[in-house]
Order: C-alpha cells, then sequence, then structure tokens
C-alpha cells in the first residue's frame, strides 16, 4: 500500500485535477485530495507520484476519467428540486413551444447528468406538458464526466429510492418493474441520449450557436474555480438560442460571472433565460472601489426604535440629519451618458472620499462628490449604488428606484440595487414587490444579511412568526460575518452592534432564541 503523499505531491495533485476537470478544493479539503491520490496510486500502482503524475498525461485519458470517478458528486434522483420542474413544465416549455412552434423542434441540454435522471424527468415532463408532443422533434442528451455514469444513465434502471419524489401516478405510467429495479418506459426512454463530456474542455462543433433551447447545470458550477465557471457558462451562453432557458442549482448563481441571462422567479424558484442578441453586451469591468473597509472608529447611531412600523421609517428618522439633500436641485441627480473613446474604458472613479463623508454622516458633501464626478464615471455601478444609498436614507425613495432601476437595467444580478427597492417598495406600501427584491437579494447573494433581516421584519409585522425566526435567525449569523462596507452603505446609519441588538429583539418577539 502506498504510503501517504508528500504535502508537495498534493498540492501538486490539486493543481492537476483544476487544470484537467476543472474541480476546485481548498485548503479544507487536501486531506481528501490525499486519500484520493492515495488510492489512485495504490490502483494504478505506482508507487512514486512522478510516476503517476506521468500517467495522467497519457494520451487515451484512461487515468482521468477514473479520477472523474473519485472525485465527482453522482447523487441525485428523479424530479430532484421538483421547483424546478414545474417551472420547466408550466412557463418554459409553453414559451420555448410558441417561440419554436415554426420549427416544431426542441434541444435540452442535462450538463453533469450523472446517471440520468435529470434528463428522463425532463423527458417525462415533454411527454406530459408539450401538447401534441408525437408531432415535435425533440432530444435530450445528458453529459457527465464520469464514464460510470454515463453508463448507468443509458441503461435507464433504477432502484426505488431513485424515484422517492416520483408521484404514483407518474411513476405507474413511466416505469415497469424488473426484478429488484424498475426501468424506464421505452418512449421517454429513446428521447434522451448520453455522452461522456468534460465542460472544462472547449468544443466549438458542440458549443455552436443556438445548439441548445434549455440547458440545466445544477450544482456543477459550485465545484469548478471561478476563471472555469466563467469559461463555462460563456460556452452555454453560446450555445443557447436567444431567450433559451438556464436552470443552476438553488446555491449556483451567474452574479459576477455572466451579463447574458435575465432573472426569472416563478414557482419558488429562481432560473435564467438568456438575452436576445440585440441585449447582449461586453460586461463591465470588475473593479471594487467600494471594496471591504475597517469599522467605523465611532457609531453612526446609538439607538433604535424596535417598536417602529417599518424598517424603512426606523432609517428615515435616523437620517433626518441629512434632509437638506432634498433641496439638491433634481437636476444635479441626472445621469449623463459615459463619454470616452470607443473601445477604450473608462478608469474606476475613486469613490474613498464619498464613503469616508458617508462613515462621517457627512451626507450631503458626499452627493456633491458625487455630482462633482466625471461625466465618463456617470454610469460605473458602484457610484450609481452609493447614489441610491443616499437617496434612500434621504427619503427620496421615488429617486433612488429610478437610480436603482438603471443600475439594474445594466447589471440586474446587483444584489444591493434590489434590497434598495425593497425598502423603496416597501415605503410605497407594495409588500409583495419588497418581498420579492428581498428574495432576489438572498438569493443572488445569500451572505448578504440586511436582506434576511428586512424579510424577517416584514414577516413578524405580517403574523408570520416562523418564516420571521428563520430571516431573523439568518440575519442574525450573518451581521457578525457582514463586510464593514457593507454595514455602512445598508445599515440606515445604524452599527453592526445596533442591528444585532435588533436582530435578537425582534426574533425574541417572534419566539425564537438568540
Amino acid at each position: 500500500m502506498t504510503s501517504s503523499p508528500e504535502p508537495a505531491d498534493v498540492e501538486r495533485f490539486r493543481t492537476i485535477v483544476g487544470e484537467r476537470l476543472g474541480l476546485s478544493f481548498d485548503d479544507s479539503r487536501l486531506d481528501y485530495l490525499a486519500d484520493v491520490l492515495r488510492q489512485r496510486m495504490d490502483a494504478t500502482g505506482y508507487g512514486r507520484f512522478g510516476a503517476y503524475e506521468a500517467k495522467l498525461s497519457d494520451p487515451g485519458r484512461d487515468e482521468v476519467r477514473a479520477l472523474a470517478g473519485a472525485l465527482t458528486v453522482a447523487e441525485t434522483y428523479f424530479f430532484r428540486y421538483w421547483d424546478h420542474f414545474r417551472a420547466f413544465a408550466e412557463v418554459v416549455l409553453p414559451d420555448r413551444a410558441r417561440a419554436l412552434s415554426g420549427r416544431r423542434r426542441i434541444r435540452v441540454l442535462s450538463a453533469g447528468c450523472a446517471s440520468g435522471e435529470e434528463a428522463y424527468s425532463l423527458a417525462i415532463l415533454i411527454r406530459e406538458h408539450l401538447p401534441a408532443a408525437e408531432s415535435w422533434d425533440v432530444k435530450l442528451l445528458g453529459v457527465d464526466v464520469n464514464p460510470a455514469m454515463i453508463e448507468k444513465a443509458a441503461q435507464a434502471r433504477y432502484s426505488a429510492w431513485s424515484l422517492r419524489d416520483t408521484s404514483t401516478d407518474l411513476r405507474a405510467r413511466y416505469f415497469r418493474a424488473d426484478g429488484r429495479t424498475l426501468t424506464l418506459d421505452a418512449a421517454a426512454r429513446t428521447m434522451a441520449s448520453f455522452q461522456e463530456r468534460n465542460l472544462v474542455e472547449d468544443d466549438p462543433a458542440f458549443w455552436h450557436e443556438g445548439a441548445f433551447d434549455v440547458v440545466f447545470c445544477r450544482n456543477v458550477l459550485m465545484y469548478f474555480s471561478q476563471e472555469v465557471m466563467s469559461a463555462v457558462v460563456a460556452r452555454i451562453s453560446r450555445a443557447l438560442s436567444p431567450g433559451g432557458f438556464l436552470f443552476l442549482g438553488h446555491a449556483e448563481t451567474l452574479r459576477g460571472v455572466s451579463q447574458d441571462f435575465h432573472l426569472r422567479h416563478t414557482h419558488d424558484t429562481f432560473y435564467y433565460q438568456r438575452r436576445d442578441a440585440a441585449e447582449l453586451t461586453p460586461p463591465p469591468a470588475v473593479h471594487s472601489p467600494l471594496g471591504p473597509r475597517p469599522s467605523p472608529a465611532e457609531p453612526l447611531a446609538t439607538a433604535l426604535d424596535l417598536n417602529d412600523s417599518s424598517w424603512i421609517g426606523a432609517v428615515q428618522r435616523a437620517s433626518d440629519r441629512i434632509a437638506q439633500l432634498a433641496r439638491i436641485p433634481r437636476a444635479q441627480l441626472r445621469v449623463a451618458p459615459p463619454s470616452f473613446p470607443p473601445g477604450a474604458l473608462p478608469a474606476p472613479p475613486d469613490l474613498r472620499p464619498a464613503m469616508d463623508l458617508l462613515q462621517k454622516e457627512r451626507f450631503a458633501e458626499a452627493m456633491e462628490l458625487l455630482h462633482a464626478l466625471p461625466v465618463s464615471s456617470a454610469d460605473d455601478p458602484d457610484a450609481q449604488l452609493l447614489r441610491a444609498v443616499l437617496l434612500t436614507n434621504s427619503g427620496q425613495h421615488r429617486d433612488a428606484e429610478r437610480a436603482c432601476a438603471q443600475l439594474l437595467s445594466a447589471d440586474e444580478l446587483n444584489a444591493g440595487a434590489h434590497y434598495l427597492v425593497a425598502l423603496c417598495r416597501e415605503h410605497a406600501g407594495d409588500r409583495s414587490a419588497a418581498l420579492e427584491h428581498d428574495q432576489t437579494a438572498t438569493y443572488l447573494d445569500p451572505a448578504f444579511a440586511m436582506p434576511h433581516l428586512h424579510l424577517g421584519l416584514l414577516a413578524r409585522r405580517g403574523g408570520d412568526r416562523e418564516r420571521a425566526r428563520v430571516e431573523l435567525g439568518q440575519a442574525l449569523a450573518l451581521l457578525p460575518r457582514e463586510d464593514s462596507s457593507r454595514i455602512l452603505l445598508f445599515g440606515g446609519g445604524f452599527t453592526r452592534e445596533t442591528l444585532l441588538a435588533l436582530c435578537r429583539s425582534e426574533l425574541h418577539a417572534s419566539g425564537g432564541r438568540a
């Protein structure tokens, strides 16, 4: 038996795994990687890592394929995450049927298909929900890097455990007992095919324009590095027909990855729709002038009325000192279009002086600094967000919502802008829209504490004590780790400690424990 690999060998192995399979493993999983490396060296009979590394370079790729089987997660079952399949059957399929009625052809990709349950679930739904499905040319393709899973998918034989979320009616219509397993009906089985494919490797012939109308790529991107994730999403975008749909796992978002998609929210879940060709624009340059900053040395607020009727009301009272902002001429709040040579990107504006003024509660001066920015910086997303924060806190909710709408028109995956819109919608008495934007913010950025806090307050005042406990508990867990610059931007003038006190008080009032 091979002895435990040296740390340097494990580190090199991690690099190779990232290069060949796109999989990313942080330091906390190095022991796991060391175990896999030792097991594969034992299985191949190589006592030295150098020899095993050479094996990974063999043209036949047999060891890379075996490694993929050892490192990838194959757990799945029919109709997993039912809300996705409801959205597919009730929104996506009718939309695509209307858009494609002329050619009556639909192509669906299940990327990271594992043993095929996802692809076959889609086949069943198409047969159930697409009118005159027999007259359509429907093809579903499942791809996975694990060859053992592809072989199992092609057999279409499953245990009862794989059908644990399948209704009795669908099970009776589409499966027949075959010994100790259940075999999928041929009508659904023949709609899908499977092939071994590594998503990390580009293949222009496969990822050609308009190749697919719907793509499911769930719980795959989360295992990739940021670079690989961006490349894979770019290929999917290229291969999706305009208006086509993309489903990701519940813990995956395109925030900071791609601007090629609209975010959709129905059936209590989120998914994406590819923009039309005319809408597609290059993603903005990534920069972070509002990056991590030290916590304020002095509290921005020392007391909070925990019995206030609304969170936006508490923010408004804490911001009375900036009422003079309302007297700034509206003409100064208009954003001029950028002006710079074609093909040249403007340098990101330095927003640190405005943030310093925000920290010192000199809000009018902060707004004046934003007005004084070069015209070419007017469309900078961080400048727009800071402007929207100041407008929200000053009670200019319509202007704030317009500023957020402009920001979201360029980047609808901006979690901060969605949170600010939620505050404005609450002030307008539109509780439903406030909930929608808060939920969108928490989906796009699960570590963002403030929308969880707002959702908890809305639920508490709406009488939903259970939902209030869940959301307030989440906010209470996130606030200690929340970036200080986000507390400054979105905390309504309150310190981290005051916000934590609010969470504890409201959680206690909802029957929970802090």
